[in-house]
């Protein structure tokens, strides 16, 4: 991940520009690799960039030939090569980085650009001839932005990949919605990404295709893996990580394979196949890297290791004390910006891990999040009244992603320069998973959550095709992240937060917060950790995740009744 900070329209932008350079310093954690600035006319970009693709030529921000539009970019555009081979103009590429192609993209197709995109992105572009600022954020919101604006400079726009970057300057702030495109010429915001599945009322009635729920899957972590750098996978032991692991580790070794074909000296190195399956640059190790964490003795540090004994990766597991992730709550806070619940507790055992990651080297982890918004599988939609209500909260959880697990997956790990890209949010592969009939997908007595998915990747009846992953691991019950990592954790952050909030204060909430109340000591106690770094003005960012079709409380999994009395054949 990069960081990108930029203004359009300041009124004296020479002046503002070291205060811009410092805003944009706050994210360096995001890009620490090179950091880059331009200035024309009355409009600033600055960009920290971590290298992963063009390693060496792909510094930001990128101009075309002419030096009249300007680009600061985060994320990977996965089918730049096809853009790049079918533009219809012919442009000169100064660099191989994946990002560069947004420009001719822009060029030929104005604000509808980001439709022609596949990847995960943020971008602010300025066009020099119409003194003209564009920016645009990716259909599910893997990457985040923010935009923001001054009461002191009426005519002036900001954008930024974290809140700490805006709100010492802009007193609105607002989380870029996903899929759609700003336009300074019209200062309008409007959606560009209208898939089948984005009205909830259009309930899908096809019967699920398991070969192609299969097939997409595997091509989609098949784009993943374009990257110039080490990388590794996220590897809980659960269901989504686990696949996500399993097809990678195969990917691999049939990339090895074809490597040692064309040459049989060849070591690690770059290889891999481009969209014509033509050798390209991707780069493979002798061995998959997978990464689990987790307190002493934990169901996913064990689980993970089953699975990585199975695949044949190496596997790293990290252990952390109670005491250290207590330790790291403010950090965790200041670099999520959330007070959410859910997203806390799990972002904190992330964090750490990623700090591990990239001290060992690596730059860029698969992970598993989106899967349980698709196909319903977080265990309170055994509570869907019916298949309307469960395709509704499908689509709903996904619309949300950014604000949730998408927030905390590229947040707690840009925290140390670290990437992850998420297959399970591949637009082919939602679209495909969104066509389903919804009654395919609901919890009932003879079917756990994600059943279908679980079924797509159940070999036992091809004899021909190797297992992806053992019976234990394939048909394991959900278990959610900061579950997963130890019951202690959840357990402990509640026995703290009772030593920091009185009653009193439970009763009595801040004026500022207004109707945004906290309803547990837990969450009360982020929100003050919240409120050290962050002013009330960004409390508008963040949303509270809360279950559907329940009246707990906790947002914990181990809360619903499910988790221990729905599925116990699943172990």
């Amino acid at each position: 991940m990069c960081g990108i900070f930029a203004c359009h329209c300041h009124p004296d932008v020479q002046k503002f520009k070291p205060t811009a350079l410092k805003l944009s310093k706050a994210i360096r954690h995001r890009g620490p690799d090179w950091s880059g600035s331009v200035i024309s006319h009355n409009t600033i970009l600055c960009h920290e960039r971590l290298s992963i693709v063009g390693v060496e030529s792909g510094a930001q921000p990128l101009t075309n030939e002419d030096d009249t539009i300007i680009l600061a970019a985060n994320g990977e555009i996965y089918n730049h090569r096809q853009v790049r081979k079918h533009l219809k103009e012919p442009y000169h590429f100064k660099t191989t980085s994946d990002c560069e192609v947004i420009i001719p993209l822009y060029l030929e197709h104005d604000i509808d650009a980001p439709n022609h995109l596949d990847g995960m992105f943020s971008f602010v572009l300025y066009d020099k001839k119409q003194d003209r600022t564009i920016a645009a954020r990716d259909p599910i919101g893997i990457t985040t932005l923010y935009q923001g604006w001054s009461w002191k400079e009426p005519g002036a726009v900001y954008f930024a990949s974290e809140l700490k970057c805006l709100h010492p300057v802009c007193d609105k702030i607002v989380a870029f919605p996903p899929g759609h495109v700003y336009d300074s010429k019209t200062g309008q915001t409007t959606r560009y990404f209208n898939p089948t599945w984005w009205d909830p009322a259009n309930v899908p009635s096809a019967p699920a295709d398991l070969m192609a729920i299969r097939t997409s899957l595997e091509a989609a972590v098949r784009k993943r893996l374009m990257a110039e750098v080490p990388y590794g996978v996220l590897l809980s032991g659960g269901l989504d990580s686990s696949l996500v692991a399993s097809i990678a580790q195969r990917e691999m070794l049939r990339l090895k394979k074809k490597a040692e074909e064309a040459d049989p000296d060849a070591g690690e190195g770059l290889v891999g196949v481009d969209d014509d399956d033509n050798l390209s640059t991707v780069t493979y190790l002798p061995q998959l890297n997978s990464f689990s964490i987790g307190l002493p003795g934990s169901p996913d540090n064990e689980a993970a290791l089953k699975v990585a004994k199975f695949l044949g990766t190496k596997h790293h597991v990290m252990t952390f004390t109670i005491e250290e992730g207590l330790n790291a709550l403010s950090d965790v806070i200041y670099h999520l910006e959330t007070y959410d619940v859910t997203t806390i507790r799990a972002s904190t055992p992330m964090f750490l891990l990623s700090r591990k990651i990239k001290a060992m080297g690596i730059k860029m982890v698969l992970s598993g999040e989106g899967s349980d918004e698709i196909f319903g599988g977080y265990l309170y939609f055994h509570a869907a009244p019916s298949k309307e209500a469960f395709h509704a909260e499908t689509v709903r959880r996904i619309k949300n992603l950014h604000l949730a697990d998408c927030l905390r997956a590229n947040k707690s790990t840009s925290a140390w320069g670290l990437e992850a890209r998420v297959p399970f949010l591949d637009k082919k592969f939602i679209e495909t998973a969104m066509s389903i009939d919804p009654q395919e997908k609901m919890i009932t007595k003879d079917r756990m959550e994600k059943y279908i998915l679980r079924k797509a990747f159940d070999t036992s009846d091809e004899p021909d095709t190797p297992a992806y992953l053992p019976d234990s691991i394939l048909w394991r019950q959900k278990e959610q992240f900061s579950d997963g990592v130890g019951y202690g954790w959840i357990d402990a952050l509640k026995d703290n937060a009772e030593l920091h909030v009185t009653d009193e204060m439970l009763k009595n909430p801040k004026a500022e917060w207004g109707t945004d109340i906290p309803d547990t000591k837990e969450a009360y106690w982020y929100r003050l950790m919240f409120d050290e770094h962050f002013p009330p003005r960004c409390a508008s960012t963040v949303e509270r995740w809360t279950p559907t079709w329940s009246k707990q409380t906790d947002p914990s999994g181990r809360a619903i009744s499910t988790h221990n009395a729905k599925y116990e054949h699943a172990e």
